[in-house]
């Protein structure tokens, strides 16, 4: 179970609102550090804000450097909001460091076919999905939310605080 972390493959998980992605893609990195593999999660509509924040302070080589050594990286809401040039170049740059050596797991709502257009830049597009595409396991969740409560059941009988 843990060949794909050993071998650096990508797990792309899409699918609706709801589906599960994320607790799949979290159920997985858990699994990892159970086998004693690094793991570290990433919301992708917050990167754009730790990049710029790394860049200015100066640990951004650094913070290179952990996501590049770092077993699982997991890339939660991928195509959630839109990316500047810099966040994409940036995004490059992790993504490269990785493919094929570290494993890397991708949840988005949005459908793989429709990732070249929101990476934005053609010639950045191709180039970093060549590089998850090489090696992946893909997984389209379906169906309804999880996040909808069932009906509440009422329980019938004495209640000792008073009728509601």
């Amino acid at each position: 179970m843990g060949e794909w972390v050993h071998s650096g493959h990508a797990v792309l998980i899409t699918g609706p609102t709801g589906a599960g992605k994320s607790w799949l893609a979290c159920a997985l990195a858990q699994h990892a550090c159970r086998r004693w593999y690094s793991a570290l999660y990433q919301r992708v509509p917050r990167l754009e804000e730790e990049l710029r924040i790394r860049h200015a302070n100066g640990t951004f080589t650094r913070w290179l450097d952990i996501l590049k050594n770092t077993d699982v990286l997991l890339l939660d809401d991928w195509g959630m909001a839109a990316m500047d040039r810099q966040t994409r170049a940036d995004l490059l740059e992790i993504i490269d460091d990785r493919a094929g050596h570290r494993a890397t797991i991708i949840t988005s709502q949005l459908p793989i076919e429709h990732w070249h257009e929101w990476i934005g830049d053609q010639t950045t597009a191709d180039a970093m999905l060549d590089r998850i595409m090489q090696s992946h396991h893909r997984f389209t969740l379906t169906g309804e939310s999880l996040r909808k409560k069932a009906p509440a059941s009422r329980v019938k009988g004495d209640n000792s605080i008073g009728n509601v």
